[in-house]
């Protein structure tokens, strides 16, 4: 569904050494994940025997029991789709093998050896196992055998490792995902002590980006033998970098965690944005599975605000980033052109103010007085008491150098000029009184030495919703790859680092209505609030960063936005400012050509020069055909 597949990991109740017990629990298990419809489920290394048998491993007793356990699980799983993959030893040529044995519909699909043997401290695998990472292009009773293995479905591609395969240098894993593996299943026995959960998670959640896939990591439980050890049945999910479930450890029953894995998106992301392409992949056999269980609906947290941490200490970080970002960024740009004068358009709206706070730092940062800011606020036929006052105080709080010019008899003259009606407000009548303001901080900023800094955002730059040869332009715009929702966590966040005064402003500022304030006013108040023009900002940085980073289809999209926004916007609604995002992205592609040079902050730009290259006669037919 949508590229989503659903994957297990278990961590099953085991009896040291009672395999006919142990085959029985996970039976149980693998039918348990079955009905929830999961493509597969790992288990733990040596997980029918056991890993803690230690020299009981070379009994034949053990072996006569593992051959009679695997005929009782193949015969209770014949009529079931799911995969799944249970560890056990293997004799192969008078060699004990630790190994994974993929099954499927009452048969052995393919059994892949350890490579990578821990033999210090605590450990002593080699000697009783073998190592197999040399084994290849090898058969048991027809069976593949061997770590030259990959198992493909209609759906995905995956291959396996065991436990200490993580821990190598460059893991088998990294090879099987250039060699097209989506999925890295890991059968684990990893022992407790303090310090080492956060390690090895860290090692599960890096070594899914690094192939960018998914990495599904199973471990032995409390019940493995406590002689020397404990173990703690650790299970982790990730994606790409990102833990999308993880169990507590040390619980006293069997347990199962699910997630499902957007397997689309990963071929996106190898395909679009990163080297994978350029290493050098080795020879696999490929084994085919038998058909596997899909899934109906999306079991999963789809983030509604994707550009915004939704922990607090995160999301601060992230903010004292961002901002360092900007704020460098023009200072280089300042330093490079002859330490010019800063011209700005203060509104008291919410780019304006993230743009001068940026400014203001910047000079912080240069040893430069302040005042060589110039704030220009200049009130229109729309301009409200409130943003007029806040701009106001702003600009004296931050003693930057602030000018009121009016320009409304400027746009007057000018429709005069042009036999054009003032009582008729259409496009030409914003439009005008925006292009005046451009032209008055273009002249300004030639009259002074100095540069216009832009304040369009990056939401504003996706829509086109920006005057072009108007707002659209400047000389650098340090909000060009901030989208909106982020604009005001980042004042909401200055506002924690500054004086009482200026924090008081900039609250307010933060819960102003967004408008583009072009229409006249009735009774101070808004006539223009932009979110009821081209629909709520935070639908449409959900749909931007979806289409973008992922390139995720529009009916994909919608359907992550219902389950986003479940609680907020129906269907009907999503769809109608879906549909709109995609034509006003399309249809103003010629406006991001030719933007300004402005900083990337973030994993999304759209500039034209860096992260997107689009023609700007793009038909966008076939998109909206999709939706529909």
């Amino acid at each position: 569904m949508f590229g989503f597949i659903r994957v297990a990991t278990a961590a099953p109740k085991v009896w040291v050494g009672d395999i006919e017990k142990n085959s029985k629990e996970i039976v149980k298990l693998i039918k348990e994940a079955n009905k929830n419809r999961s493509f597969a489920i790992v288990f733990p290394e040596l997980s029918l025997t056991s890993y803690t048998i230690a020299d009981l491993f070379f009994q034949k007793v053990v072996f006569d029991e593992i051959e009679k356990a695997l005929k009782f699980i193949l015969e209770s799983t014949k009529d079931l789709n799911i995969i799944f993959i249970i560890g056990s030893p293997m004799i192969f040529k008078d060699r004990l093998y630790n190994s994974a044995f993929v099954c499927q519909k009452g048969e052995i699909l393919g059994i892949v050896p350890k490579s990578y043997l821990p033999t210090y401290r605590e450990f002593y695998e080699k000697r009783w196992f073998d190592s197999g990472k040399n084994i290849k292009n090898c058969y048991i009773d027809n069976i593949p055998f061997g770590v030259d293995l990959l198992f493909k479905s209609d759906d995905t591609t995956f291959g396996v490792e065991i436990c200490e395969d993580l821990w190598a240098v460059i893991p088998p894993s990294s090879y099987q995902a250039l060699s097209g593996a989506e999925l890295i299943f890991n059968l684990s026995a990893s022992n407790e002590y303090v310090g080492k959960y956060e390690y090895r998670r860290e090692l599960v959640k890096t070594q899914s980006a690094r192939c960018i896939g998914g990495y599904i990591y199973a471990s032995s439980g409390v019940y493995e033998s406590t002689t020397d050890l404990v173990y703690g049945g650790h299970l982790i999910i990730a994606e790409n970098g990102i833990v999308l479930n993880e169990n507590k450890r040390f619980q006293r029953e069997s347990e199962i965690i699910y997630a499902d894995i957007d397997i689309e998106k990963l071929r996106f992301i190898r395909l679009n944005e990163t080297s994978f392409k350029d290493e050098e992949a080795k020879e696999f056999r490929v084994v085919k599975t038998f058909e596997t269980n899909g899934i109906d609906s999306i079991k999963r947290f789809i983030d509604p605000h994707p550009f915004v941490p939704s922990e607090s200490t995160l999301r601060d970080r992230r903010c004292e980033e961002i901002f360092n970002i900007q704020a460098s960024s023009l200072a280089k740009r300042v330093e490079h052109i002859g330490n010019p004068k800063l011209i700005l358009g203060i509104s008291g709206g919410l780019d304006s103010t993230l743009a001068l706070l940026v400014c203001k730092k910047t000079f912080e940062i240069l040893n430069r007085d302040s005042k060589d800011i110039i704030a220009i606020t200049m009130p229109g036929f729309g301009t409200t008491g409130r943003t007029y006052e806040n701009a106001k105080k702003l600009c004296k709080y931050l003693n930057v150098d602030f000018r009121e010019i009016d320009i409304k008899d400027a746009v007057l003259d000018h429709f005069k000029e042009i036999g054009k009606d003032p009582n008729i407000h259409d496009i030409t009548y914003e439009n005008a009184q925006a292009r005046e303001r451009t032209q008055v901080l273009m002249d300004i900023a030639n009259k002074e030495g100095g540069i216009v800094v832009g304040t369009g955002d990056l939401s504003e730059i996706a829509l086109g919703f920006s005057t072009y040869n108007a707002d659209h332009i400047s000389m650098y715009n340090v909000n060009a790859s901030v989208p909106k929702t982020l604009v005001r966590y980042l004042i909401d966040w200055v506002a924690t680092k500054v004086d009482e005064k200026i924090a008081k402003v900039l609250k307010d500022i933060s819960h102003t209505p967004i408008s583009p304030e072009l229409l006249p006013k009735k009774d101070e108040e808004l006539v223009q609030k932009t979110e009821e023009i081209i629909g709520p900002y935070e639908l449409h940085d959900f749909f931007l960063y979806h289409f973008i980073k992922y390139g995720a289809a529009p009916k994909k999209i919608l359907y992550l936005a219902k389950l986003a926004f479940k609680e907020k916007y129906d269907k009907k609604t999503i769809k109608k400012w879906l549909k709109l995002f995609i034509k006003r992205f399309f249809a103003n592609q010629f406006k991001r050509s030719c933007m300004p040079d402005g900083p990337k902050v973030g994993s999304i730009s759209l500039s034209p020069r860096g992260d997107w290259r689009m023609p700007s006669d793009a038909v966008v037919n076939s998109w909206i055909k999709e939706l529909e």
